[in-house]
């Protein structure tokens, strides 16, 4: 086996895993107390806290709310209370779909693919990328590797225009078919439940915002969702360290705070390894935490069997912020018998086609920095934006 697929088989087991047999009985909730009641857009905390703070406290941990498939797929079935508790102003912008039908026997992915499935005019967006993005300090990310691919369409358009513009979305997918066969068709399996499960999630997601906004024919998420061309799924694999992972008292250690800017991320559970075999988790506090409205930072967990979803910083936009993205990071494991874990797992990133306008409002609070508020700019134009921070500019 080449140094690439060796790199990438542990991810893979994660994505074949999942094409086996499920049986959940469902998460608990976790419902605020609160209800916000403004039809102001919420800006979400800009505070940081320091890696020094961070070592200081321990963070409440939350279950996800939770809808089974059978009550997503109904869709006679009233779900805004639930919406509204997993992704409404006062959420945590983070739901999770239970008892999905042969989803637990698709979700283990990979860990190996260099040089020759890099794509740097796309940004690293398609194939193997590693050290090419920054997050917080602006330093490159070396921590994760990431496979990307859109599971889809492996050709998104032939247009060698758009190809040139947009090719973050555009390119064609790069598969290791010598190196690691079985790679492309666990992931498309995968890729593809994550979607149609989105989408039945997305048309509650409407049904929701409708009550509060109008939405215009084929305006909605769902539509938007189901012509876009753009979706991306990408194979995350942390790699370990012999010695632990360095500044490990930050909660950001594995990956930086971040938002997404798509429309909805699916994920799966992340997979633990050691010497390639699976273990628990050795830390509790490793894993997924997520910035508040109120600034308060909570560690956020979900079942094994369970897809998660997150609102992206597009769907609040185009929701008028009745439905909000919230900022979030990963925490390494870290302390006695921490070193030499790896972890792999699996996101979905749904998000609108290249040349879907979205209308940005007057009181804009999404990288005002960098986008004036009330303008209209393509889902392309937009994401080029984003990627030329958290990317070099294109060559």
């Amino acid at each position: 086996m080449s140094s690439h697929s060796q790199l990438m088989a542990p991810s893979t087991s994660l994505l074949l895993s999942k094409t086996r047999s499920h049986n959940h009985d469902g998460l608990n909730t976790y419902r605020f107390s609160k209800r916000c009641r403004s039809r102001q857009i919420l800006c979400r905390a800009k505070t940081t806290v320091s890696a020094e703070s961070e070592s200081q406290f321990s963070f409440p941990t939350l279950t996800t709310v939770s809808i089974p498939f059978s009550q997503l797929k109904d869709k006679n079935a009233d779900l805004s209370l639930k919406i509204d508790e997993g992704f409404g102003r006062n959420s945590l912008g983070i739901l999770s779909v239970t008892d999905v039908p042969g989803y637990s026997s698709l979700a283990n992915l990979p860990k190996e693919v260099k040089e020759d499935l890099e794509d740097p005019h796309s940004r690293y967006n398609f194939g193997w990328s590693h050290g090419k993005e920054k997050l917080e300090s602006g330093k490159p990310d070396l921590l994760k590797g990431s496979f990307y691919a859109n599971p889809i369409l492996d050709t998104p358009t032939t247009n060698p225009s758009l190809i040139q513009r947009y090719p973050s979305y555009c390119g064609s997918n790069i598969w290791p078919r010598s190196a690691l066969p079985e790679l492309e068709v666990a992931f498309k399996a995968l890729g593809k439940l994550m979607f149609d499960v989105g989408l039945m999630l997305a048309y509650h997601c409407d049904q929701y915002v409708s009550k509060g906004m109008k939405i215009h024919k084929d305006e909605g998420l769902k539509p938007i969702l189901h012509r876009s061309r753009c979706h991306k799924g990408r194979l995350l694999y942390y790699f370990p360290s012999q010695q632990g992972v360095q500044d490990g008292n930050s909660i950001s250690s594995w990956c930086g705070w971040h938002t997404d800017h798509g429309s909805l991320t699916g994920l799966t559970c992340g997979m633990f390894m050691r010497d390639g075999r699976e273990i628990p988790c050795p830390d509790s506090a490793a894993g997924l935490y997520i910035r508040t409205r109120s600034d308060q930072i909570v560690k956020v967990v979900y079942g094994k069997d369970d897809i998660a979803y997150q609102i992206g910083e597009t769907t609040e936009i185009l929701s008028g912020g009745y439905l909000c993205a919230t900022p979030h990071c990963v925490q390494a494991p870290k302390g006695k018998g921490t070193a030499g874990i790896e972890r792999s797992t699996f996101a979905l990133f749904m998000q609108p086609d290249w040349d879907e306008r979205l209308n940005f409002p007057q009181e804009i609070h999404i990288h005002k920095e960098l986008i004036p508020s009330n303008v209209a700019l393509t889902f392309g134009e937009y994401s080029e934006i984003l990627l030329d921070k958290y990317y070099h500019q294109k060559q």
